[in-house]
């Protein structure tokens, strides 16, 4: 699994992927769907089509790109999601960081995405 760090790091305040979809079911289909697939209500008003969230690992040599992914959604917030889309959701966040093994480094991750990122990678196809 690539996300070893939710894995080793196992206790009650850890997230994981039922807590992702939770978040994403709360926050993220009105624009890529159910099944993340892009589909979501909102998804044909938008000036990019919702990208396919099921597909990052097809697009990643079958590997979960969960460094990138995260970076995405909560990186630099001039061009990240965040700042596009969700830009509420920071402050909050960061209050609540876990440590989450990335590309070899443990590194504090809101809560939220851990869970979400745990998630992301159970729906791949």
């Amino acid at each position: 699994m690539a996300l070893a760090g939710l894995l080793a790091c196992t206790g009650p305040s850890m997230p994981n992927r039922s807590d992702g979809r939770a978040f994403f079911s709360q926050n993220c289909t009105s624009c890529h769907g159910q099944a993340g697939v892009g589909d979501g209500p909102m998804a044909s008003g938008l000036p990019t089509a919702p990208t396919d969230l099921t597909a990052l690992s097809r697009g990643n040599g079958d590997v979960f790109p969960a460094t990138r992914t995260l970076a995405y959604i909560w990186g630099d917030p001039k061009q990240g999601h965040l700042a596009r889309v969700m830009p509420e959701f920071g402050a909050v966040m960061s209050e609540d960081l876990v440590p989450v093994e990335l590309d070899g480094v443990f590194t504090p991750t809101p809560r939220a995405l851990a869970g979400l990122l745990a998630y992301l990678e159970s729906i791949q196809k």
